[in-house]
């Protein structure tokens, strides 16, 4: 009988397999939930470096994983400045 991973195994996990599948290193999880097929974060990357770091792109990427902590799809969802303040409508 398989062990099912707990949250925290189920974050590393997401952060490695992203990681190894863009080359970009995540620097945080801004959301992160259990569904009906698995789980389901928001993971920000740096995407380009930049002097000031205020000025670096920083992108949100959306993970989902199986029951298991695998990763089974992402998508980027927005770019954005590090220095500038979150402008999204209608949250989510």
């Amino acid at each position: 009988m398989n062990r099912r991973p707990t949250p925290m195994e189920v974050l590393r996990e997401a952060r490695a397999q992203l990681a190894e599948l863009t080359g970009l290193v995540p620097e945080s999880v801004s959301s992160f939930e259990q569904t009906d097929d698995g789980w389901s974060l928001e993971v920000e990357v740096l995407e380009l470096e930049r002097v000031p770091d205020t000025m670096s792109l920083m992108a949100s990427y959306e993970v989902e994983l199986d029951a298991e902590g695998q990763l089974t799809g992402y998508r980027r969802v927005r770019r954005y400045e590090r220095g500038r303040a979150d402008a999204r409508r209608g949250g989510r």
